[in-house]
C-alpha cells in the first residue's frame, strides 16, 4: 500500500483520511504542536495509530509541499475570520447588543 492510498485527495487544498471526513491538517497541526501519535489517536479516537502514523510519514516526505498546503489553510481561515467579523449575522449582532447593554447596565450600578 502506498501512502497516498491512505488519503482522499478532494481538491488541491483539501485532503482528507480516506473514509473519514477530518483533514489531514487537523492531525498534521497536532503533530506540528507537539502531540504524539497517540496522544492525537485520543484525540481522535475514530482513527487507527495506522491512519495517523501513515500521515505523518506523508507530511516527513513531502515536507515543504504540505507545509504550503498548511499555509495556505490557515491564511484561508484567517481570511474567513475576517470576513465573518467585518460582517456579523445577524443573530451574533444581537448577542453583542445584549452583551454590550448588560455591561452599561453593570456600569451604572457601580
Amino acid at each position: 500500500m502506498q501512502l497516498e492510498d491512505y488519503f482522499d485527495f478532494l481538491a488541491p487544498d483539501d485532503i482528507r483520511l480516506k473514509g473519514h471526513r477530518i483533514g489531514i491538517d487537523h492531525i498534521l497541526e497536532s503533530f506540528l504542536g507537539g502531540h504524539s501519535p497517540e496522544d492525537i489517536a485520543a484525540i481522535y479516537p475514530e482513527l487507527s495509530l495506522e491512519q495517523i502514523y501513515a500521515t505523518i510519514t506523508y507530511y516527513l516526505h513531502r515536507r515543504s509541499h504540505l507545509d504550503a498546503y498548511l499555509l495556505r489553510l490557515r491564511q484561508r481561515q484567517e481570511a474567513n475570520y475576517q470576513t465573518w467579523a467585518a460582517h456579523p449575522s445577524p443573530l451574533i449582532q444581537r448577542l453583542k447588543a445584549v452583551q454590550s447593554h448588560k455591561q452599561q447596565g453593570a456600569i451604572a450600578r457601580e
